[in-house]
């Protein structure tokens, strides 16, 4: 870990001389808080809203024309979403909030991943909108939005409990119908 005062190169930054491809690396870019809801602001507009369409109110963005793209798009549009993450975890959004912005995400690429109905889902899901808006009610109300994001992993958490209990059921029952 190199220290602020301390130049490239340094002691505690190590040696130049000993990585040449050290010399060719950029300083990082760091970004403020600000800057970076910004950038997120801007990345969230590029992927669900960018392009109007004609003769509606519809807006598209990047994430929809992605999922155009059988088998990588959905994946593609879900690894730009997930800067989102970084960024919520960045500024310290609690895990419930993380959860469920990962929620927002992993719906988008499931459901977007399924031909034609996926792309029409595309048109109403927006995950970067959606945890844009979830970040920014985390940054104002921090502990009610953390109360309500653990309701809704709550809430998923069992569905997916149910739905689990019940795929064993089915097996076990046609297990037993067949063996018997």
């Amino acid at each position: 870990m190199r220290l602020k005062d301390q130049p490239r190169g340094s002691a505690a930054g190590g040696n130049k001389r000993a990585n040449p491809a050290a010399r060719d690396l950029p300083e990082p870019i760091v970004l403020e808080r600000g800057q970076e809801l910004d950038v997120l602001r801007a990345l969230t507009r590029l992927m669900d809203e960018a392009i109007a369409v004609p003769g509606t109110k519809l807006r598209v963005g990047l994430d929809a024309l992605l999922g155009l793209l059988p088998g990588i798009g959905d994946v593609a549009g879900a690894a730009v979403s997930g800067y989102a993450l970084l960024v919520a975890a960045r500024l310290g959004a609690p895990l419930p909030v993380l959860l469920r912005m990962l929620l927002n995400i992993g719906v988008d690429t499931v459901v977007g991943a399924v031909p034609l109905l996926g792309d029409l889902f595309d048109l109403g899901w927006k995950a970067n909108r959606r945890n844009l808006h979830l970040l920014e009610q985390y940054l104002e109300r921090p502990a009610e939005t953390k109360r309500t994001s653990l309701g809704v992993v709550g809430v998923v958490l069992a569905l997916l409990l149910l739905l689990l209990g019940g795929a064993v059921w089915l097996v076990a029952s046609l297990l037993r119908l067949i063996l018997t």
